[in-house]
Order: C-alpha cells, then sequence, then structure tokens
C-alpha cells in the first residue's frame, strides 16, 4: 500500500489528511461536548442530538439567504451573527424539550431513549415540510474562501481554519463557564453528586434544564459551522450521531479532556484510514479498535473522580 508513494508524497498525504481529520475533529467535538454535558449530568440519552444540529445548520442558512437579499453590505460578517442566532434557538428549543418532555422522563433512560428518538423523527420530518428534502448550502463570504498554501503540494482550506478557530473557542468558552461560572460549578456539582447538591440548596431541575438546553445550544453552533464544509439536509444529523455517541463514550461521560482526546482520536484515525481504505471499512477499523479499548477500559479514556 505504501510502496507505491514516495516518502515526499507519503508525508504531503498524512499532512493533508491530517488536516481533514481536524476539521472532521472539530465537529465531532462541537457534537460531542454538548451530548457529553447531557449524558454526564443527567444519564439521557439525546437521540435527536443531531437533529438539534441541523437545526442550528438551517438557521444559518436562513440568515445567510436574509443577509444576502436584504443586508449585502454586511454579508462578509452573517456568520458570525448566524452563530449567535443557531445557539439562542437551539438553546431555546432544548429548554421547552426538556420542560415538555425530558423532565417526566428522568430514572428512565430506555424511555428517554425512545422519546428522544421519536422527537428526532418529528423534527426531521418538520425539516422535511419546511425547507424539502433536497439538501441546501449557505453561501460563504469571499474572505472564507480559498486556501492557504504551506507547500506546492499542500493547501489548507480557509473555511477549515475557520472552523477549528470556533471550536478552540467553544471548547476553551464551556471548560472556563463549568470551571469558573456560578451555574457552571452548580451543574458539575450536581453530576458529582445530585442528592448532595440538591440537599445544599442547589436546584437541581433548573440546573438540569439549563444543562439540557446547553448542550442542544452547543448542537447548534456545531451546525452552523457544518454550514462551511457540507450541505443541509433533513437527516444530516444522523450521520454524526453513531460517531458522536462513539466519541462520548470512548472519552469518559462527563470528562471534557476525555472528550477531546476522544474526538482527536477518532477524527484523525478515520480521515488517514479513508484515503487508503473505502470510507466504511475505516469507519469499521476504527470502530474495531475503540471496541477492544472500551473492553480493556470500560469507563473510557479519562473517568471522573467521584467521592462517596
Amino acid at each position: 500500500m505504501f510502496a507505491d508513494y514516495t516518502w515526499a508524497e507519503l508525508g504531503s498525504i498524512f499532512a493533508m489528511q491530517g488536516f481533514s481529520g481536524l476539521i472532521l475533529f472539530s465537529v465531532l467535538l462541537l457534537m460531542a461536548l454538548g451530548l457529553a454535558i447531557i449524558f454526564g449530568q443527567m444519564g439521557v440519552i439525546n437521540m435527536a442530538h443531531g437533529e438539534f444540529m441541523i437545526l442550528g445548520a438551517y438557521i444559518t442558512y436562513l440568515t445567510s439567504n436574509f443577509f444576502s437579499t436584504f443586508l449585502p453590505e454586511l454579508f462578509g460578517i452573517y456568520f458570525f451573527i448566524a452563530i449567535i442566532f443557531a445557539f439562542i434557538g437551539t438553546f431555546l428549543l432544548g429548554a421547552f424539550v426538556e420542560w415538555s418532555l425530558i423532565r417526566h422522563l428522568y430514572k428512565r433512560p430506555l424511555d428517554t431513549l425512545l422519546a428522544t428518538w421519536g422527537l428526532s423523527l418529528i423534527l426531521q420530518q418538520l425539516y422535511r415540510t419546511i425547507f424539502g428534502t433536497r439538501e441546501v448550502g449557505v453561501s460563504l463570504p469571499d474572505w472564507m474562501m480559498g486556501s492557504y498554501s504551506l507547500t506546492d503540494a499542500i493547501e489548507i482550506p480557509i473555511n477549515g481554519m475557520i472552523v477549528m478557530g470556533i471550536t478552540l473557542f467553544i471548547t476553551v468558552g464551556v471548560y472556563l463557564f463549568l470551571q469558573k461560572s456560578r451555574k457552571g460549578k452548580q451543574s458539575r456539582a450536581v453530576v458529582q453528586n445530585r442528592a448532595m447538591a440538591g440537599a445544599v440548596g442547589i436546584n437541581t431541575a433548573s440546573v438540569d434544564r439549563f444543562t439540557f438546553a446547553l448542550g442542544c445550544g452547543i448542537a447548534g453552533i456545531a451546525g452552523a459551522t457544518f454550514t462551511m464544509i457540507g450541505s443541509t439536509g433533513p437527516t444530516s444529523g444522523q450521520l454524526y450521531i453513531v460517531d458522536t455517541f462513539l466519541v462520548v463514550v470512548f472519552g469518559g461521560a462527563a470528562s471534557l479532556l476525555g472528550t477531546v482526546a476522544s474526538a482527536f482520536s477518532i477524527g484523525q484515525a478515520q480521515s488517514i484510514l479513508e484515503f487508503f481504505l473505502s470510507g466504511s471499512m475505516a469507519k469499521v477499523l476504527t470502530l474495531l479498535v475503540v471496541i477492544v479499548i472500551l473492553m480493556l477500559r470500560p469507563q473510557g479514556l479519562f473517568s471522573l473522580k467521584v467521592r462517596r
């Protein structure tokens, strides 16, 4: 397999595929961050997480059309405004879903799985009704197009660098929120010991609602960034939901560092293997390696230490 390439060609291939893996890592990490927060604190398996991502993508699509039609002079900055709208829209929908559905199903993980799976089907049909069955794409400002040439054989797309920059910003923001803010400390307290957190006066129901909404909001941001590298359809979220759950389980539930490490490992492995093998075979090999590691270490790469 490697004998057909020179060392220089192999270096260029691994560099390009490694950068593609970083872009995939960025999308997986943004998706998994929200899912890890929800699953780690609440134990809720949110099968509709991909549909929240696609809602963020559709909000970005609508914002793109609005700015190109009514505010063309501000089209160059519309994407960052769309990210804010995507977060707000998915955050509010997440809060409503938690209040109307999820809060009635706590401590019933199978029921929440079925309920959120049904919600995902409802949202998919709603997207088909509103936007149609065909995939849609957004128009990017000129300054986001093109690529940066490192060498004659290696070019880095500018939109990929922007995706990674957004991912870094959101990841650092989530870390600082969980570590420094009052609401974040309450969320961590509920993760570690829900009964004790309630006993010292923390409103666990309010924390749960905010946490679920925050996780959905982060998925919306992931959907907004997804529009930079792919088109959006009613079922596009299903393409990433399995990989996202894999990232969360492999990294260790409720572990931010584990989520980052897991997303990076899976993204790089799939990207590099896809060049030499088919896409499906690359996924199979990655999954087999993850399964073997989980058999040896069921708690994932990083586990949360809880006082008892």
